[in-house]
């Protein structure tokens, strides 16, 4: 698709007349209308903001003249997984796991690659040939090619070491020692629980992205422990196999 053909499409899917998109991107309604006429393409500015608007990436809004990959996992990225930057605008470079309101997630090459190796192995794809082609792929792209720069000298690490020590100083029967905490998005993790009041409740953010683990009961098999972290908050949860019957156990503010 043409960028025209992408804005229209856009702004008649969100409800907004050329009127009422202008006043939101501080532009006159002749600009829009010649834009969707294709008379002439939105300036780089004009692009940053139709991209907070209509909530997509500026390669969506130019017909996806690129396929966009992670810079960090290697992930194709589409619109629905880009990760974003401190002000919530998009940042192309990046999928919502690996770079999370404006933190990178992964330090370590050796953790990333133990987590894209579960999501890998498939009956076409054995372990093995996951992990020598992610030992030959990430190096190789910018994250990692430009580590040195990019990097925070490990706070970000030394924050979850603190996250993991908090969580296990919780105590909590039957659940196993946490060893570390990985990158969820929200809508993977968003539980549904129901109240004593018979009310079904959500806790998380669908769009926002956590740092979290699974682990399987000592004491109880086929159960196992949810745990959810971030800066303000520590949730953990149980729930059987396939996230059935899922109790919540401790919500705690940090």
């Amino acid at each position: 698709m043409q960028t025209k053909d992408v804005l229209l499409e856009l702004r008649t899917k969100n409800g907004l007349s050329q009127d009422e998109l202008a006043d939101k991107i501080f532009v006159t309604r002749q600009a829009v209308s010649r834009w969707e006429n294709g008379d002439t393409v939105p300036n780089t500015d004009t692009l940053k903001l139709l991209s907070g608007v209509f909530n997509v990436s500026i390669n969506t809004l130019l017909g996806s003249p690129q396929k966009l990959i992670c810079q960090c996992c290697g992930m194709p990225l589409e619109d629905e997984i880009i990760g974003r930057n401190k002000d919530g605008s998009l940042n192309e470079e990046y999928c919502k796991w690996c770079y999370a309101d404006g933190v990178y997630t992964y330090n370590k090459l050796d953790d990333l690659i133990e987590v894209c190796v579960k999501n890998m192995v498939s009956d076409k794809i054995s372990e093995e040939q996951a992990r020598s082609y992610l030992q030959q792929t990430l190096p190789t792209l910018n994250y990692w090619k430009n580590y040195e720069q990019l990097s925070d000298n490990g706070e970000f690490d030394e924050f979850k070491e603190q996250l993991v020590e908090e969580i296990n100083d919780l105590h909590i029967e039957g659940m196993p020692k946490l060893d570390k905490l990985n990158a969820l998005v929200g809508s993977f993790v968003n539980i549904e629980y129901r109240l004593p009041s018979g009310e079904s409740v959500k806790f998380l953010d669908d769009n926002t992205t956590y740092l979290g683990n699974q682990l399987e009961s000592e004491i109880v098999d086929g159960l196992f422990f949810g745990v959810i972290a971030n800066m303000d908050f520590i949730l953990i949860c149980t729930y059987e196999q396939d996230v059935t019957n899922p109790e919540l156990l401790l919500y705690k503010k940090r």
